[in-house]
């Protein structure tokens, strides 16, 4: 009697690690009115993809991105000084990248190496 022997393969998961730089970094609005109005801002830049979906705003960006609080002010029809950090915190539910706050606007960065002339951190070893 001849056995046969079946040999099965599993296909490779589309869902699998990888931990090669994306070069990618973004956020995450609430779809309201505000998180709108920043959404509408963020689109017209090239390097932004932004992508509504019915409970949030996704906001994605290659390499570096600036939230600049005077031009949310100027789209909402607001004062200048309406839109800042803790308005933008309270908008947005998560990020990735490295996110700074200034006076005058958010930066959001894919590479942690680039943040680090803002944050004061030296990248050479001592």
């Amino acid at each position: 009697m001849t056995s046969l022997k079946t040999t099965f393969k599993t296909a490779e998961s589309p869902f699998k690690s990888d931990n090669t730089a994306s070069n990618m970094c973004g956020f995450t609005l609430m779809n309201n009115q505000v998180g709108a109005i920043v959404a509408k801002v963020m689109d017209r830049l090239d390097n932004v993809t932004v992508t509504p979906l019915p409970s949030m705003i996704r906001v994605d960006a290659k390499g570096r991105m600036d939230v600049v609080y005077a031009e949310i002010d100027d789209e909402a029809g607001e004062e200048e000084g309406w839109f800042n950090a803790a308005e933008f915190e309270e908008s947005m539910s998560t990020h990735y990248g490295r996110m700074i706050h200034e006076d005058d606007r958010t930066i959001m960065f894919a590479n942690p190496e680039d943040a680090a002339e803002f944050i004061g951190f030296d990248l050479k070893a001592t």
